[in-house]
């Protein structure tokens, strides 16, 4: 457990200072182009989520429940201790990249209409612009998850985790660079190929770099990697069944994703729109991509080795674990932002009103935060298990449930029912839902396959922190309140912001941290042991 808490540590402080550093990205890119109401910003947003969502879904899918599971088993079982394996395996995957990045750029204006239908012809043009600049980070993007996949499977877990932080720096400097040329800049008219060029240039350029840093650390690795087109006999059958059924959830998860945003595409100008939702995202997966991945991604490796061993009794160990130390982490967590909210929000908007806005918005995604939390661990079995067919079939359910409640926000909407400030509130409350159900299947699918999850005690925990998060919160309202508000001067500016958010969920951790200890909860040790592990020096 030693190696796997330094592991954690690792993990915990390179994704702390990637998180950090990409909220300050963030902020300075609002600072640049707006949030709500800005035509700029949600160009900007749909381009480059282009190569960001399928990123995410492929990190999260194809590489992470194949790749790491097929890694371990041949370092355990090849005499080269995996070498030709990961050639060949590297070789087929940087072919499939290149092609997949040339067919998306080809597609550029196809995909910009199926995102951006909604926008205003001159925002279209602007997205599209846009759009060719950064279709390009889907190969680095790639290359990034695959080289850091592997290194993950060899134990190598702080590259990965840090090297984000160069692509945030980067893009810093770049959005800085255009603010002090053009300053703030919202509309979608006037644009300039230099200030497109140095917008789309410098998020692309991020991640060139970001992806080549791993490349430094590959001596450590311990694999002698070289290409290799001889894929007979590698088990691409078995890799691509399992791929096959990944490749299927990237299709729908981009297909509910393509819904949301071209829906929300009608506020656009107007209100909380597509950048509006990816900020509020970027705050709601900012303590999930710290507490959660930090310690679950060294607990993924130890899975697949468990289930390679034929272990269940221990990777059920390991996710009662993972979900009640992660529980106590997460209840605490969703107390503070849900009361610190408007102050947060203020950090990615320029007025209060706007702020109230964004801060619903953020709300709405906090309702599925422990669902999702949770559910890391579920995914990760099914994907050690080399499962990838039951992790599909939940999350067909949860992109229907996507696709419906975002129609129905515009139905609402077309019918006068829904006002057009409620439209972004409404899609990412209707992601919650569809969040909330993916976890009840997932934890009644991964039950069937292998009996009993032994996680009775672990919910019976989450609903003790529960009872104290709610004083806690409380007290953390009252703070707010008593500053003044969404009058106040924690909404005044982004500064008076990120304090008055700092002062109210600290006061609403320590009084959920005082009652826990107040009624000697058990998991609060384990807790303090798992976080004492993440300080500097221990």
């Amino acid at each position: 457990m030693a190696g796997l808490g330094r592991a954690s540590a690792t993990v915990a402080a390179g994704t702390m200072a990637s998180r950090i550093t990409g909220l300050i990205r963030n902020i300075v890119l609002t600072i640049a182009v707006g949030t709500v109401g800005a035509k700029a910003a949600d160009s900007f947003a749909v381009a480059n989520q282009l190569p960001n969502s399928v990123f995410a879904l492929i990190s999260s899918g194809l590489l992470a429940g194949v790749i790491v599971p097929q890694i371990v088993k041949a370092v355990k079982t090849h005499d080269d201790r995996g070498s030709a394996f990961v050639s060949k395996l590297l070789t087929l995957g940087v072919l499939a990249l290149a092609v997949v990045t040339a067919a998306a750029v080809v597609a550029a204006p196809l995909l910009v209409e199926i995102y951006a239908g909604k926008f205003t012809a001159e925002a279209k043009s602007l997205t599209l612009a846009l759009a060719y600049w950064c279709l390009p980070q889907l190969l680095f993007y790639g290359l990034y998850a695959l080289v850091g996949e592997v290194l993950n499977a060899r134990r190598i877990f702080g590259p990965f985790a840090w090297s984000p932080i160069v692509n945030n720096l980067v893009s810093i400097a770049g959005f800085g660079v255009f603010i002090a040329l053009f300053g703030t800049y919202e509309t979608a008219s006037g644009w300039t190929a230099g200030m497109i060029a140095l917008m789309g240039g410098t998020a692309t350029l991020g991640i060139v770099i970001q992806a080549g840093i791993l490349f430094l650390f590959w001596r450590r690795a311990g694999l002698h990697v070289r290409p290799d087109f001889r894929w007979r006999g590698i088990g691409l059958r078995q890799i691509g069944r399992l791929a096959g059924w990944t490749f299927l959830m990237v299709v729908v998860g981009q297909i509910a994703g393509a819904f949301q945003v071209n829906i929300v595409g009608s506020a656009s100008g107007e209100g909380a729109a597509g950048a509006t939702l990816q900020n509020a995202w970027l705050l709601f997966m900012l303590p999930f991509s710290v507490i959660v991945l930090s310690l679950g991604t060294p607990y993924y490796t130890k899975l697949s080795e468990h289930v390679a061993e034929g272990r269940t009794d221990a990777v059920t160990a390991d996710l009662s674990s993972l979900t009640r130390t992660v529980g106590i982490f997460m209840v605490g967590v969703l107390a503070a932002m849900t009361v610190a909210a408007v102050p947060l929000a203020r950090l990615f908007t320029t007025t209060p009103d706007n702020a109230v806005a964004f801060a619903w918005v953020l709300c709405a995604y906090l309702v599925a935060l422990l669902p999702l939390s949770f559910q890391f661990g579920l995914q990760r079995t099914f994907y050690a298990l080399k499962d990838t067919r039951t992790p599909f079939l939940y999350t067909l359910v949860q992109a229907v449930i996507v696709i419906a409640t975002a129609l129905a926000a515009s139905a609402l909407l077309t019918a006068g029912i829904l006002p057009l400030e409620w439209l972004a509130v409404t899609i990412a409350l209707g992601q919650s839902v569809a969040n909330i159900v993916q976890f009840a299947l997932a934890i009644t699918l991964l039950r069937r396959r292998i009996g009993p999850l032994g996680l009775g005690a672990a919910f019976r925990g989450i609903l003790r922190f529960g009872m104290a998060a709610i004083p806690a919160a409380a007290a953390g309202w009252g703070v707010f309140l008593l500053l003044g508000g969404v009058e106040g001067w924690t909404v005044s500016e982004r500064l008076l912001g990120f304090l008055g958010a700092a002062l109210i969920g600290g006061v609403t951790l320590f009084v959920y941290a005082a009652i826990l200890a107040l009624f000697r909860t058990p998991e609060l040790a384990p807790a303090g042991r798992a976080l004492r592990r993440f300080l500097p020096g221990r």
